[in-house]
């Protein structure tokens, strides 16, 4: 059954129970999926009447909220294609992909830079505003489905049909439509909820705040929603985020690494680390620490506790398990629904875990990771000759991850095949398992290894909450250790010269990070190559920018 027929489904079986919880003004708005289905049924009436042609793309601009998961089912409900834009987009993106995608109607919803995002709608795009978040001119959400009736006979489509067009958040060049059909949500949530056991009536919740634009959150939080008949919970804002997934207590959590290191600098706030050793070795003592701050955290009642879009520390993974919470480190991309690896039965860390069910893979020559599974994509919209360079003729998706595999079947990502690049030794540096060194170092918030024009490579550092109360003196101390510890496991053409301490911060706002939190090296890039030989030059082990 494909993602509508799941929700019609529960409409007709389980009409009471809670589908989406939204706070609003600190207060949760409750829509029951009868509810629910009444306001995406009467939106998708008022879709209709615009007269479009079938399988229009239809946009949607917002954060996470429950009108984003209904306007995506009224989308689809009137026979029409999602085109889901992360909320962070700039108006010069935001333009691009709609003219790219030839989105015709595009809804307006909760966002933080509206005005300067605006601009990018272009002529002819009508929109429909969630006024419930923001105001705009555009005629409203609430308004429409008060007065157009419930769509009674809803679209249909086949597994083969295109669902939706997700434009990757791209850490290089543009963003890219990958097209995405309905078997393939169809097959990744019947083999994805049957091997982590989830099952309609277990009452699970999910918590939705990472953009739902994107591939993971989609598939984990709205999809396992309409084939578990599961309840959505949402944040109203980053203020309210703490007390919002306290109230929520999901039992399947979601996390990319930086919010894990969030995480840990508030535990570590209210209970600094010697103290929380000392508790930990008390017996009895300890398993009320842990309690308390599993609830505090809102993983009190989490089942599966996932983390993906980059790699997560080891150490950062060990320093949790302390705590009895498992993070389960995952692998995917968009063009593989993010369905490839986990750490499921067995967390091995330092791996993405193993395969999921159903997946043929194959290492290639060079290392890198091919698969082939129905929930891979049709390819990338409007461009046949670079949706040619990642599928082989064989049907196989090319990752551009290396990696290798273990005896017990382990998968580790071993570095991504163009971020290499050349030392003026003419020597390739694959930056990744370096980068993964420095970061067990909690001062470290993120890394880049560089080394374009200078002979050894240097490491870019962003420091952490706690590595920003130190005195420059103790984070020279912390890093110059680290940098004592990494290098001797390295090969001589890889060991790092100094570590660079980043004045500002790199974030998805100053254009150095993607939405799902990844690096953009190329920006990184244009920004600091002219001062590597000057910073390389100075010979010291620590430099601050």
């Amino acid at each position: 059954m494909n993602p509508i027929q799941q929700f019609v489904r529960w409409e007709a079986e389980k009409p009471e129970a809670i589908f989406l919880q939204q706070p609003l003004a600190g207060v949760w708005k409750k829509w029951t999926y009868r509810q629910a289905g009444q306001e995406i049924r009467s939106m998708a009436t008022a879709l209709a009447e615009r007269g479009l042609p079938p399988r229009s793309r239809v946009g949607i601009l917002s954060k996470n909220c429950a009108h984003w998961i209904m306007a995506d089912l009224a989308i689809w409900m009137a026979g029409h294609i999602s085109v889901p834009l992360y909320p962070t987009f700039t108006g010069n993106t935001i333009a691009q992909i709609l003219e790219h995608s030839e989105t015709k109607i595009l809804f307006v919803g909760k966002l933080d830079t509206w005005e300067d995002q605006k601009a990018g709608i272009p002529t002819g795009v009508a929109c429909i505003g969630f006024s419930t978040y923001l105001k705009t001119p555009f005629p409203a959400w609430e308004d429409l489905v008060t007065t157009h009736p419930p769509l009674k006979e809803f679209a249909s489509w086949t597994a083969d049909e295109l669902a939706t067009l997700k434009y990757t958040s791209g850490t290089t060049g543009n963003p890219k439509g990958v097209m995405l059909n309905f078997g393939a949500f169809q097959f990744v949530m019947k083999e994805g909820l049957n091997a982590i056991d989830v099952k309609p009536g277990d009452n699970n919740r999910l918590f939705s705040y990472l953009p739902l634009s994107h591939v993971a959150e989609r598939s984990l939080v709205e999809m396992t929603a309409l084939y578990s008949a599961s309840t959505i919970y949402f944040s109203e804002s980053l203020e309210t985020f703490g007390a919002n997934l306290a109230e929520a207590q999901p039992t399947i959590f979601l996390a990319v690494p930086r919010i894990w290191a969030k995480f840990r600098e508030k535990i570590l706030e209210a209970m600094p680390q010697p103290k929380l050793d000392k508790l930990l070795k008390i017996p009895l003592v300890n398993l009320l620490v842990k309690r308390a701050i599993k609830k505090k955290l809102g993983l009190a009642k989490c089942k599966w506790v996932i983390s993906g879009a980059a790699p997560v520390a080891p150490e950062l993974l060990r320093w949790f398990q302390k705590l009895d919470i498992i993070i389960r480190d995952t692998y995917g991309m968009t063009e593989n629904l993010a369905f490839s690896h986990i750490n499921l039965n067995k967390v091995k860390i330092g791996t993405v875990g193993h395969v999921w069910p159903g997946i043929q893979w194959r290492l290639s020559e060079q290392g890198e990771l091919q698969m082939k599974h129905p929930g891979l994509m049709m390819g990338y919209y409007k461009d046949e000759a670079l949706t040619n360079t990642v599928l082989t003729n064989d049907g196989y998706l090319k990752t551009g991850d290396k990696g290798e595999v273990d005896r017990e079947g382990f998968f580790t990502i071993t570095g991504r095949i163009k971020d290499q690049f050349k030392t003026d030794k003419g020597k390739f540096v694959d930056p990744t398992p370096i980068e993964m060194q420095l970061l067990q170092n909690p001062d470290i918030d993120q890394a880049c290894v560089v080394g374009m024009g200078i002979p050894q490579p240097i490491a870019l550092i962003n420091l952490s909450a706690a590595g920003k109360s130190k005195s420059k003196d103790a984070i020279r101390d912390s890093i110059a250790q680290t940098l004592e510890h990494v290098n001797p496991s390295l090969e001589s053409y890889e060991k790092l010269e100094a570590a660079v301490i980043m004045q500002r911060d790199w974030t998805v706002e100053n254009g150095m990070l993607t939405p799902s939190m990844k690096l953009k090296r190329n920006e990184l890039e244009k920004a600091n190559l002219e001062k590597y030989p000057v910073w390389y030059k100075m010979k010291t082990a620590v430099v601050w920018e």
